[in-house]
């Protein structure tokens, strides 16, 4: 059994063990008037298939653990829907994403990811936003598999540990890409078979909001930076 099969529609019962409420305010096509302007909801999307189990034991700005790729920093902010997309201080950001060969931490040995990492929980932390909303990790750019492109995925939890927001963020693709540049360094896995946002299983309705900004270089490394709205 692929990945591919957690869509956001029609999830299975497999995928149900591993889906968290999605936040109730918050769509694809949510947005709030903030007076000067329209500031959009970031839409709730999958938790699955493979969640952080003890997120509480993983509060850490440098999740790289034992993984090797190319350098990469992640730059988080979250602003409040309920308060004109103010910048939202002092909420808990949880994130985890793959490493360059597609695998994920605490997971493994099974028909979803044949390589056992359970023992590990690399490429998996916690922060909690300063006083500008911002949560900076350190990490290595993730790497793809069957059936999804790139990606981190996001749970923002209020200071009471209230689920606020279950995402995940995309990124840029196109020729020089980021995307592109870091599948081509070693231990990367190509572009060939990759899938494009366009077509994958959650980002294809639709991404623009989830869509981050990349800078950077191979040699520098790269930096990821996100505006994660959600209702507080």
């Amino acid at each position: 059994m692929e990945r591919k099969i957690f869509l956001k529609q029609g999830i299975t019962a497999l995928g149900m063990a591993f889906v968290a409420p999605l936040a109730k305010s918050c769509s694809k096509s949510d947005a709030a008037d903030t007076g000067s302007g329209t500031c959009t909801a970031t839409p709730p999307e999958t938790e699955g298939p493979f969640p952080t189990k003890n997120a509480s034991e993983l509060v850490r700005s440098n999740i790289t653990g034992d993984r090797t790729g190319v350098a990469f920093t992640i730059k988080i902010s979250v602003t409040d829907l309920s308060n004109s997309c103010a910048a939202l201080a002092n909420v808990i950001v949880d994130i985890w994403h793959c490493d360059k060969e597609g695998n994920y931490s605490e997971y493994g040995g099974s028909s979803m990811q044949s390589t056992n990492y359970q023992s590990a929980t690399w490429l998996r932390g916690r922060q909690t936003t300063d006083s500008n909303g911002l949560v900076t990790f350190t990490s290595i750019f993730p790497g793809w598999y069957n059936g999804r492109a790139t990606h981190i995925h996001a749970h923002i939890y209020s200071t009471t540990g209230k689920s606020l927001l279950v995402t995940q963020i995309a990124f840029p693709e196109g020729d020089n890409s980021a995307v592109v540049l870091v599948n081509a360094a070693s231990g990367y896995r190509g572009m060939n078979g990759y899938t494009y946002n366009a077509n994958d299983n959650v980002f294809s309705d639709g991404y623009a909001a989830e869509l981050s900004s990349i800078s950077g270089s191979l040699s520098e490394g790269f930096t990821l930076t996100h505006t994660i709205a959600v209702k507080a």
